[in-house]
């Protein structure tokens, strides 16, 4: 029997073929990054105020700058100990009826009573308009604004199991078209969506196609190109996502209007549609579907491209994928005895740990006072070293030491950021991108162990229960961040801190696993797993399955993960 490996030696293991299809899906990083994050730009909320008519009519007669019409409107209230003009209330005062004149100074509104806004808010967004802005998501609506991320990573949890069972189905070629050509429609109609009602479905079905899209390309990358290769490949495609990172805030700065920045997110995936031309269906997947012809036809003309010759012996009938073993558990596996039951519990809470903080700290740039375009492209740089760091590290030290000191370094500087005084900013930032290290190394570092603590025969479940925390984390972290810092800017990031504390402390509790050969067994046909090794891509694991039955949707992953990061 010849497998696809054998074929593979032949026809080039990382040739000039896989190197161009490389490059090519790539570039599906890129925009990934304005949907994850571009919230911190597209969402923003500015200074604001009560809209009061008269005022703004008065305000054009005389020429008040806007603070001079706001003292009118506005009533000062006590802020955490400071007094501000008041976001959501006004005086209550009928300004048509009063003489008012262009001299306001003398005015004594401390006794005029107060009430909610009524008609409407003036902001002061300098020119940059934003979602918030144009649908008033503020004061009693701004829990809205929570709602717009929150079911971004609705979509990308069901969309994963969905589309991850389409690309199994259909092929990963169909499954990544139709999920592209589904980003930039529902991007396209996130931009011209006439109400937040319509926003939010337009949400959903984006968020339903692009995380799943980006897998199934990363899924089709590592299975074109040689076992050696696929760690490589894997984690330089999704450093694209750190380089879409450095980008945005270009392209935020440039692009003013939320709507616009949104369409030139979108319209990347519409071309990638035209990749039909380019890139070719996976072959390991043609040979799961018997369609040995088809794959020894793609292999072929990847041979041909690569400048290499297959042997004449290849026989199509005998030609089978390594990937021929069934794999099966159940979640009691996970929590049978106390030891696997400690492990499942301690990943998990990890795994929703690093997507809450990771996510948080990225959002809270937008609330920030600083200038968001610089603190974001800083904060995006981080991203590098922290793979390069893990490298460093997991041989050397282990794994247990670097994961839990990850954590607690964020931790901590999530803890110092939170009392550093405002007037020291370039230590809050320097410490606050320290913490962004610490839990972007988390998030790598937790899929490593995931993949080594559990046996063959249940990691593949376990990796798919424990990662789907990333996603609830996702759902929970625009709530946090947002409504905790209306009581105090800085609680969320206590919060942040203590999640990383407990969480590297629970790592300590988990057994090391350097020096512990993964077992790793042939992957089935009927279950692959692309699995994102850091950043907001690691938040879940695809599972695509040829054969489908509920407990190979729920459960069944392959042992990729553990060849990918101990190749």
């Amino acid at each position: 029997m010849t497998s696809f490996d054998d074929i593979l030696e032949e026809a080039g293991k990382f040739g000039r073929c896989q190197k161009r299809i490389f490059a090519l899906l790539c570039l599906v990083s890129l925009p990934f990054t304005g949907v994850y994050v571009g919230i911190v730009f597209q969402g923003f909320t500015p200074d604001h105020w009560c809209r009061d008519p008269a005022v703004a009519q008065r305000r054009e007669a005389c020429g008040w700058s806007p603070a001079a019409s706001r003292r009118l409107t506005a009533p000062l209230v006590n802020s955490s100990g400071v007094l501000q003009r008041s976001s959501c209330e006004q005086y209550e005062a009928d300004w048509n009826a009063t003489a008012l004149t262009c001299d306001t100074q003398e005015l004594d509104l401390s006794r005029t009573p107060t009430r909610a806004c009524k008609e409407g808010w003036e902001y002061d967004h300098e020119g940059r308009q934003s979602f918030v802005t144009e649908f008033d998501l503020v004061c009693s609506e701004a829990w809205l604004v929570d709602m717009y991320q929150a079911t971004l990573n609705v979509g990308f949890l069901i969309g994963s199991i969905t589309i991850g069972y389409l690309a199994d189905r259909f092929g990963r070629k169909r499954s990544f078209l139709m999920s592209n050509l589904l980003n930039g429609v529902a991007g396209i109609l996130v931009a011209v969506a006439p109400n937040y009602a319509s926003l939010l479905v337009f949400r959903t079905l984006q968020g339903f196609g692009v995380k799943g899209g980006w897998v199934v390309g990363y899924v089709l990358i590592t299975e074109i190109v040689g076992v050696e290769y696929r760690r490589t490949v894997g984690v330089l495609y999704q450093m694209f996502f750190s380089v879409g990172i450095l980008l945005l805030p270009l392209l935020a700065y440039f692009i003013t209007d939320w709507r616009w920045l949104q369409v030139v997110i979108s319209a990347p995936y519409v071309l990638f549609v035209s990749y039909y031309w380019f890139v070719p269906e996976s072959p390991r997947w043609l040979l799961s579907q018997n369609k040995n012809a088809d794959a020894i036809e793609i292999t072929e003309a990847m041979a041909k491209e690569n400048k290499m010759t297959l042997s004449k012996n290849i026989e199509v009938a005998n030609l089978t994928d390594d990937n021929a073993e069934y794999c099966a558990a159940s979640f009691m596996d996970l929590i049978r005895t106390p030891k696997m039951r400690k492990h499942t519990l301690i990943l998990s809470f990890n795994w929703f740990t690093s997507a809450v903080v990771y996510q948080g700290l990225i959002m809270r740039l937008g609330i920030l006072e600083g200038n968001v375009y610089v603190d974001f492209l800083i904060s995006g740089l981080v991203e590098f070293p922290a793979a390069l760091l893990i490298l460093f590290t997991i041989e050397r030290v282990g794994r247990r030491v670097p994961f839990a000191s990850a954590n607690i370094v964020a931790g901590a500087a999530c803890f110092i950021t939170a009392f550093i005084p405002d007037n020291l900013v370039w230590l809050k930032t320097v410490v606050a991108c320290v913490g962004r290290l610490g839990i972007t190394m988390a998030f790598e570092m937790v899929v490593f162990v995931n993949t080594e603590l559990y046996p063959t025969f249940v990691r593949n479940l376990g990796v798919s229960v424990c990662s789907t925390l990333c996603d609830v984390g996702g759902i929970i972290a625009p709530f946090l961040l947002y409504r905790l810092a209306v009581i105090w800017l800085e609680l969320p990031l206590i919060i942040f801190g203590s999640l990383a504390f407990v969480a590297g402390g629970l790592v300590l509790l988990l057994p090391e696993t350097r020096g512990r050969a993964a077992e790793i067994t042939r992957f089935p046909s009927l279950c692959y797993i692309l699995l994102p090794a850091k950043g907001p891509f690691s938040q879940s694991f695809q599972i695509i399955v040829t054969k489908v039955t509920s407990a190979n949707v729920l459960y069944c992953l392959t042992n990729s993960a553990a060849k990918i990061f101990n190749d």
